[in-house]
């Protein structure tokens, strides 16, 4: 065994994407960056001109303002999932909204591409929630297989005996005094 650390060998680059893979699974990641991706076309298109040749079609439309500030609002968001990932299922909400509404508004949400991936983050961030943190000193696919085990033995003792019903203690007797027959009054 070396008498100098582990980690003073390691490249700059390893660990810059050791520190990536660990700020991207504490939040929303995907959903910000589909979010992001969405809301880039449903801005750019309506302000696009393509040439063909020696003519040029614009794709501009009465709605280019309105294309402009749901794009922008959907990068807004996608950055709001990442950087502060409390908010994420407002975001969500808010992103899918707002892809909804591009349809009408921008180019049929910029031509569809903008619009899908923008339902795409906006379901991935609600249905984002944050991992539990590992116990200490128990690695992760051994902790999986004890709570595993002990989840089957649990229900094995909770529907143990559970094809006859148990008798409660107390057993009322005045219902039995006329008859089971209930009086209204």
């Amino acid at each position: 065994m070396s008498p100098e650390s582990t980690g003073q060998n390691e490249h700059y680059l390893t660990v810059f994407r050791r520190g990536f893979r660990t700020w991207r699974g504490n939040r929303p990641f995907w959903a910000g960056l589909f979010t992001m991706v969405g809301g880039v076309p449903i801005a750019y298109f309506p302000y696009a001109n393509m040439h063909l040749g020696n003519m040029t079609l614009a794709m501009s439309t009465t709605a280019g303002a309105g294309s402009l500030i749901i794009g922008i609002l959907l990068i807004t968001l996608g950055m709001t999932m990442w950087f502060h990932h409390i908010v994420r299922v407002f975001a969500g909400v808010a992103a899918i909204l707002l892809a909804l509404i591009s349809i009408p508004v921008a180019n049929i949400g910029g031509f569809l591409i903008g619009f899908l991936f923008s339902l795409l983050g906006g379901a991935l961030s609600i249905s984002w929630a944050p991992g539990e943190p590992a116990k200490d000193g128990a690695a992760p696919g051994e902790d999986a297989a004890a709570s595993g085990a002990f989840e089957a033995q649990r229900q094995e003792e909770a529907f143990h005996g559970a094809a006859v019903p148990q008798q409660q203690g107390g057993y009322d007797t005045s219902a039995e005094a006329d008859g089971g027959r209930h009086h209204a009054g």
